[in-house]
């Protein structure tokens, strides 16, 4: 029978525990006021068909009034210091109360009303982007013992297949030059699972890990079908696809298979990243490290295993051809001298390599399709550096369109920055955004200090009490993007998501004169109340990023720079705010009161927009089209407040 082990990660530490075959289900954990769990949402709106779409006119119609929020003072004191808190109301953990969900409802009305211009120019991104697809395609099929395993998309569909073929001679050895035979006499194609059936049922699923065990007869799957990051474990038959055991419930989407063929899950939070990681193999070691903010992989042969390993000397550091790029492991055999990893880059799609360890040679296996005449050499990018308040040299990675771009103020820009938990934001390739590139954009990363791309110190200077340097080192970034004339404050855009959303949120209080427009998704931007209340799960973790508040130093460093504490009589650029009512990481309060906020205290008529999505959790929609919809609003958006949405039959609009 299976044999289950669940492994604790308590602030990086793994604590194994054994569980006897079959344990009884883990319930999920139930959503009250300790949960930390929300969605976004997107109640009942007009259809988009009983919207006329007109360009203005002295006929039209005045312009939809945004809904108001009331008030409910809540005071909080700590430390001698008094808040009031007029939109505490908003929260609610069952998310079942009429007149919060009447209010989003409300929030949803108005985007809908003032996008409702743009729906036809929204439709045409997004017929741009899927067009960009190719719908019905493998990803590079990867090696295992007697088979070769690898997904599939079909045409129309939103999700994957998860499939295997057999190895035509499983006693020859693997090989960078492997190809994957699919002739009629080869073995057949067997679909272990499909996800496009297991989805009918649900408005939200994803899968969070796919495990086949080590004797090939089994697979382990993590699935979450609503969007709140809680799996639930099915192990099933390979050939038969019936269930093997009982579902663990209320788990992570992490998922391992031990060597005897125990299968663990894990719990964990992921506060404590090192700078370095490595992938051992039978007869070599292989280094994935950083160097100037880029990753780097260096492959080294190990000695005899009766020869003492006393230091590292003569690896093979792979190559890469762009300035800024994204190079990252795959799963490889660790009796085997192939190393698979994957590479992209602002220009470059998703490429899969086999690396020989021994002779030092690549071979592409496989790079993501781009239909429309998409051709990589067009597009320019480039490293450049900004330089902070104290000093610093903060990294830019930017991309734009080499023909149609002149440096000389008159271009939109986009600036994309995240800023915590050591996460990397390498320069990665997304079809959708050509949409951006090819109207004239440029589109720009800051790899600001709390992000981990300049390794651990960087980190650490961007979080607890030197958090401010994030928001600092983004406002320097969009200030040396200015002066060296990429774009003008009339045409510079910025975007972050979740802590990016703080980004996001902090940025605009302290330079609102800076940007054009913002978009804030799923902002984490009510810090100080939530890193306050113990009682919401992520609290107490979250207190290894941003500090302790119970501590008086830490209360008023967060209360300096927490968004919804700091919004201001001032103007704002329009600004976009995304939630989702059951986002287990960022409760759909926050975004939620930050607006209300904004909509009371800013001096301006530009747009401020809410749009909160029912049917996702933090990572948004799940189906790929579904995902592209989502792209393409956003688009839309940054064009109307850049005046750039064309008249109905011109087609692009001129900058």
């Amino acid at each position: 029978m299976l044999q289950l082990h669940k492994y604790l990660r308590i602030r990086g530490a793994l604590v194994p525990h054994l569980f006897p075959f079959s344990p009884p289900p883990l319930p999920p954990p139930p959503l009250t006021t300790t949960t930390k769990i929300l969605r976004p949402l997107s109640l009942s709106l007009p259809s988009p068909s009983t919207v006329k779409m007109s360009s203005l006119s002295q006929s039209a119609p005045p312009p939809p009034q945004p809904p108001v929020a009331k008030k409910v003072e809540k005071p909080m004191e700590s430390f001698g210091d008094v808040r009031v808190d007029s939109y505490y109301w908003l929260r609610d953990d069952s998310r079942t109360n009429p007149e919060v969900l009447s209010y989003l409802a409300q929030e949803n009305d108005y985007t809908n009303s003032i996008m409702a211009g743009t729906k036809e120019f929204e439709d045409q991104l997004f017929k741009e982007m899927r067009g960009r697809i190719k719908e019905d395609d493998t990803s590079a099929p990867k090696r295992k013992g007697e088979y070769y395993y690898y997904t599939r998309t079909l045409e129309g569909k939103e999700y994957v297949q998860h499939c295997r073929r057999a190895v035509s001679d499983s006693k020859t050895a693997p090989s960078v030059h492997d190809v994957m035979p699919t002739g009629l006499e080869d073995p057949p194609e067997h679909v272990i699972l499909d996800e496009n059936v297991k989805a009918q049922d649900h408005q939200y699923y994803s899968i969070g890990t796919f495990k086949v065990s080590p004797n090939h007869k089994m697979v382990a799957y993590a699935e979450d079908t609503k969007g709140d990051e809680i799996y639930t474990v099915y192990v099933i038959d390979v050939e038969t696809r019936e269930l093997v055991d009982k579902p663990l419930t209320g788990v992570t989407g992490y998922v391992e298979w031990a060597g005897n063929g125990a299968l663990a899950y894990i719990t964990m939070d992921e506060i404590l990243r090192p700078d370095k990681d490595i992938q051992l193999f039978a007869d070599h070691l292989v280094v994935h490290e950083r160097e100037n903010g880029l990753p780097k992989i260096t492959a080294y042969h190990l000695p005899a295993v009766d020869e003492p390993l006393t230091s590292l000397q003569g690896g093979k550091t792979i190559d890469f051809i762009d300035p800024v790029y994204s190079a990252d492991p795959v799963e490889s055999q660790f009796h085997s001298s192939i190393l698979r990893f994957s590479y992209t880059s602002l220009r470059t799609p998703r490429s899969v390599y086999d690396y020989d360890m021994n002779t030092g040679t690549s071979v592409l296996k496989k790079i993501d399709p781009v239909l429309g005449g998409f051709d990589a050499s067009n597009y320019m990018t480039e490293r450049k550096w900004a330089t902070a308040s104290d000093g610093t040299q903060i990294p830019i990675s930017i991309v734009y369109k080499k023909d149609s771009v002149k440096l000389d103020g008159s271009h939109p820009l986009l600036l994309y920055g995240y800023g915590s938990y050591e996460i990397c934001i390498d320069p990665t390739f997304k079809a959708s955004r050509l949409s951006l590139l090819d109207r004239g954009f440029i589109f720009a990363i800051a790899h600001i200090r709390g992000g981990g791309e300049m390794g651990r110190q960087w980190y650490e200077n961007g979080k607890y009490l030197k958090k401010k340097n994030t928001f600092t080192d983004f406002i320097a970034c969009a200030e040396y993007l200015l002066e060296q004339r990429y774009t003008s404050k009339e045409k510079l855009c910025i975007e972050g998501r979740s802590a990016g959303g703080l980004l996001i949120g902090a940025v605009l209080n302290m330079r609102p004169d800076l940007f054009k427009a913002a978009v804030a998704g799923v902002p984490f931007v009510d810090v100080l109340t939530t890193m306050l209340d113990p009682t919401i799960p992520l609290t107490t973790s979250e207190w290894e990023e941003w500090g302790d508040p119970r501590k008086e130093d830490y209360y008023f460093y967060m209360k300096s720079y927490s968004p919804v504490d700091n919004v201001k009589a001032q103007n704002y650029p329009d600004i976009l705010v995304t939630a989702g009512l059951n986002d287990p990481r960022v409760m759909y309060s926050e975004p939620a009161k930050f607006v209300a906020k904004l909509r009371d205290m800013k001096t301006d008529n530009n747009m401020l927009l809410f749009k909160c999505e029912l049917g996702a959790g933090h990572f948004s929609k799940s189906g790929r089209f579904e995902k592209l919809q989502e792209e393409a609003f956003t688009y839309a958006f940054l064009m109307k407040a850049l005046n750039m949405i064309p008249t109905l039959g011109s087609g692009q609009s001129s900058l």
